[in-house]
């Protein structure tokens, strides 16, 4: 599991790049469940690690249970990776992806662009009638934007992402 490359650029957006998440992952897999058990194991330090775990608890892909040192009355938590939750984190997350872009591509279809050429700027029809077609950055003229182009590229994208999302099982 931890081999693909989506599982493991999802588990590194969820841990924001945190250095180290993988190893922690790998380590409950193979049987630690402490967080100071994972943290000797990996050379890791301890708060990194408990800001990993609670990251991936956040994201339903991680459990603990809480329980009392019978010595030092102190909380200990066991944790415990959700395999079988990834790949429903990963379908939320082409879902959420997937719906973004179709929201992008009816934007782009239903609207009439106008760019400045000196900077760039694109502007909808409306913006740039009112500015008599003129940049309102820097006062040159407007001229149509072709944008078939960011349809093309999002549409791609948008197939791109349903072809990821059936070779991962979802």
């Amino acid at each position: 599991m931890l081999t693909n490359t989506v599982v493991q650029e999802m588990l590194m957006d969820i841990t924001n790049n945190e250095k180290g998440s993988i190893s922690i992952i790998e380590c409950i897999l193979n049987g630690k469940t402490f967080d100071l058990e994972i943290a000797e194991e990996t050379d890791i330090k301890l708060n990194t690690v408990r800001k990993v775990l609670y990251k991936l608890n956040e994201a339903g892909i991680a459990t603990y249970k809480k329980s009392q040192d019978p010595e030092t009355k102190w909380f200990i938590y066991s944790w415990k990776f959700e395999k079988e939750n990834v790949f429903d984190v990963i379908a939320k997350k082409y879902e959420r992806l997937s719906e973004e872009i179709e929201k992008s591509i009816e934007y782009e279809e239903a609207n009439m662009f106008f760019a400045c050429k000196s900077n760039g700027h694109r502007y909808k029809f409306e913006k740039a009638s009112e500015h008599n077609f003129s940049c309102p950055k820097c006062g040159e003229s407007l001229e149509h934007y072709d944008n078939s182009i960011i349809i093309s590229e999002l549409l791609k994208e948008k197939a791109d992402l349903v072809s990821l999302a059936k070779s991962n099982g979802k």
